[in-house]
């Protein structure tokens, strides 16, 4: 099903395509190519919405929190918004104090994408990024593709390749309530599991001071399920400097996440052949989004499989660069099972 998803400052009109297999339905926009609603089962088979979003795309030109954004070239910050590629420095605009976050502020998910493909379960959609685009180098194509399995599975895969080496670092930057996106206050009350032995100690502006550090002993300590409410508020520093969490783990074996609302039953499980994923647990969300509901703080929880933040300026790092004509593909899997 296609349908009108507002109109454009400029005239265009946006549209909102749904896919449906199984027992899941997902609306994603081509403004932006972002995830707009994901309906999902509980235990007892009733289906609810569980990402938050706009009701129509003049909420996600204006919003702040890039709710359901596909995020490129490079997702997450890059200290002093400028890195050396080849021998030449790049710089950016910053938008975050001095550093550069999602790429912005000419944001890929504030931009109209093309519809490649729409069949019943899938849908493609893509961008042409010319060089010098937000200060990264090469002419770039790039293709987003959503599609839903029989088994519960969300796919979203990356697909780039540029005419000279560049960054490429995508995300999806959705938030998920597994309660349902307008049951607010449960989600920090969801059980996290996180895998990973090792996370990036963030400074007072949400940039890795370059430590990989043991989880171990410490509030970041997920390799169990938890409630995220836990620790969230633990006398911990790297918490006090983000305002709760709002790190990168390594991905450490797949899934990398799961996340679990024990009132309905319905988990999600992560799956992605991305270094990194950055948990956010919404500490300054501040949007009005589907139904009128106020998404507040920590409404919303954001699991975003990517490269290490700032991974340009750590070359012991994986390296988001893709070269000359070689072909970028990634994919991360979001596994439903209620």
């Amino acid at each position: 099903m296609i349908q009108s998803f507002g109109i454009l400052p400029n005239g265009e009109e946006a549209s909102l395509y749904t896919i449906s297999c199984g027992s899941i339905t997902a609306a994603i926009t081509n403004y932006g190519a972002a995830l707009v609603r994901l309906l999902v089962p509980d235990r007892a088979g009733k289906l609810a919405d569980v990402v938050l979003g706009y009701e129509s795309c003049d909420g996600y030109r204006t919003g702040n929190a890039c709710l359901g954004a596909t995020v490129g070239r490079n997702a997450n910050r890059i200290q002093g918004a400028s890195f050396s590629l080849g021998g030449r420095v790049y710089p950016m605009t910053p938008n975050e104090g001095g550093n550069n976050l999602h790429s912005g502020p000419d944001f890929y998910h504030q931009r109209l994408w093309t519809l490649v493909s729409h069949q019943e379960n899938a849908v493609t959609l893509s961008l042409d990024s010319p060089h010098l685009d937000q200060g990264f180098p090469g002419n770039a194509q790039i293709q987003v593709t959503y599609s839903l399995d029989n088994s519960g599975g969300l796919h979203i895969v990356y697909d780039a390749v540029s005419d000279a080496d560049t960054v490429f670092n995508f995300t999806n930057h959705s938030y998920f309530n597994l309660s349902g996106h307008q049951n607010t206050e449960k989600a920090i009350r969801q059980v996290l599991t996180l895998p990973g032995r090792f996370f990036n100690p963030d400074d007072a502006a949400n940039i890795p001071t370059g430590e990989l550090r043991s989880v171990e002993g410490t509030p970041m300590d997920f390799r169990r399920p938890k409630a995220i409410c836990q620790d969230i508020d633990a006398d911990y520093e790297p918490l006090h400097l983000q305002g709760g969490y709002d790190h990168n783990w390594e991905v450490f074996c797949n899934p990398c996440a799961t996340l679990l609302d024990p009132d309905s039953g319905r988990s999600m499980s992560v799956y992605t052949d991305c270094p990194g994923i950055q948990f956010y647990s919404g500490n300054f969300l501040q949007e009005i989004g589907k139904g009128g509901t106020v998404y507040g703080k920590r409404s919303g929880i954001a699991l975003e499989t990517q490269f290490y933040p700032d991974a340009l300026h750590h070359s012991d790092w994986p390296q988001p660069i893709t070269r000359t004509g070689e072909k970028y593909h990634s994919e991360t899997v979001y596994r439903f099972n209620w």
